[in-house]
């Protein structure tokens, strides 16, 4: 490569948003668990309920939002889900402070959030592929997963560090703020943006609501993506908190080690993968890449199932965390750039809506089921089982490139297969 390939001034200030919200949000990561366990006395099953129903029962909130994203201009629902973001979170430091914080309040800013999320992703997915050319893709992709990576890697330590000296509420101001600095970052991007006209129906129809699975399992190579990332999110999300459990319950490791070995593993595997998957492209061709590092992450996670207690399962445990994550930082700006890449300009908001609301049940549902079945086996066993179904996932991979997006064809029209 020559250098550091520029993307223009309104991309930066769009990165620069991204990164500033990916920071607050890793500085408040697990902050809700922890005002529910110190300030309201939460038991786990209330902890667990909040976790899966803020994600589940936000992403049942946002279904009609894809429809509505898609006709409208990006920019404005952009900074208006920041700023929802910013007031949802924002009264529960005013809650505390007057003794007024529930367990309810908790769950309906999760709920808020989730949504807000949902929505703010699909509408950044639609006005990155009307900013950046197509052959630039992959490097705002890239760029965007390095900064998540290096955000988890760095956020949750000073968050926890924040929370020892100033208190349970202290993260969740931080990331509230953060969400305002991205509202007025994407406000300084700047430019016009035309009105997307309406095709069909004037209103929103209940059928709408469905256009962008319909969309997706339609098309080739966008279904296959969608089963592979259901399966596997949902997995290895399913697995984290036993993991939890198993290493500092059963094998007694420090919360100190804990976080640790993940934030560091993570953050610079992350950090490497995603810095690997412009040029590894290059060389070899993107499908070939997102392939290869698509099995490869798959055959990480059972090794958890064999870690032991001490310094042997600290490194185990960091060399899986590092292996897994930087297949992952490989493979998920190949997914980003292969969803855009296939998907007509006037469906990204619908079907980035569909997916994220996919994703999410898949990880509420297998995570709710993983808690049972290791409260009737053990973490160990359940942890091996996840490990084990994830090897299979891989044959959920488009094996096979497809030609990408023709304005002309509509997938949803016509019958296609994988």
């Amino acid at each position: 490569m020559a250098g550091r390939r520029a993307l223009g001034r309104r991309f930066g200030w769009l990165w620069a948003s991204f990164a500033v919200s990916s920071y607050g949000t890793g500085l408040g990561f697990g902050a809700f668990s922890f005002m529910a366990i110190l300030v309201l006395h939460s038991g786990p099953t209330q902890v667990a309920v909040l976790a899966a129903s803020g994600r589940a029962v936000g992403a049942l909130v946002a279904v009609p939002l894809g429809p509505w994203v898609e006709f409208r201009r990006k920019r404005p629902v952009m900074i208006a889900m920041d700023l929802t973001r910013f007031a949802a979170l924002l009264t529960v430091p005013v809650a505390f402070a007057f003794g007024l914080l529930t367990f309810a309040q908790l769950l309906a800013v999760s709920v808020i959030v989730a949504a807000a999320n949902i929505a703010f992703n699909a509408a950044s997915g639609s006005y990155l592929k009307a900013l950046v050319p197509p052959e630039d893709l992959l490097t705002a992709n890239s760029r965007f997963e390095s900064t998540t990576w290096t955000s988890t890697m760095l956020g949750p330590p000073l968050g926890g560090l924040a929370i020892g000296l100033f208190g349970p509420v202290t993260t969740v101001v931080a990331d509230a703020v953060s969400y305002l600095l991205s509202a007025l970052g994407i406000r300084a991007i700047g430019g016009t943006e035309p009105r997307p006209e309406r095709s069909g129906a004037p209103r929103l129809r209940a059928g709408d609501l469905l256009d962008g699975w319909r969309y997706i399992l339609a098309h080739p190579t966008l279904r296959p993506l969608l089963f592979n990332a259901m399966t596997v999110n949902g997995l290895i999300m399913a697995a984290e908190p036993l993991l939890a459990v198993l290493l500092l319950g059963h094998l007694g490791f420090s919360p100190w080690q804990y976080a640790l070995v993940l934030a560091a593993s993570s953050g610079a595997g992350g950090f490497v993968g995603s810095r690997l998957a412009r040029p590894l492209a290059a060389r070899f061709g993107q499908h070939r890449v997102m392939l290869v590092s698509g099995v490869l992450r798959a055959c990480w996670p059972v090794g958890l199932a064999f870690v032991r207690p001490g310094l042997p399962g600290m490194l185990l445990v960091t060399a899986v965390q590092l292996g897994l994550v930087t297949c992952i930082g490989v493979f998920n700006p190949l997914l980003a750039t292969a969803r855009l890449t296939h998907t007509a300009p006037d469906r990204v908001a619908r079907t980035l809506t569909a997916w994220s609301i996919s994703t999410s049940a898949a990880i509420a549902t297998l995570t709710a089921t993983w808690g049972l079945l290791a409260a009737t086996t053990t973490p160990r066993t359940a942890i091996a089982l996840a490990g084990v179904l994830l090897l299979a996932s891989p044959l959920l991979l488009p094996r096979r490139e497809h030609a990408t997006h023709d304005p002309g064809k509509d997938p949803s029209a016509s019958t296609l297969s994988a």
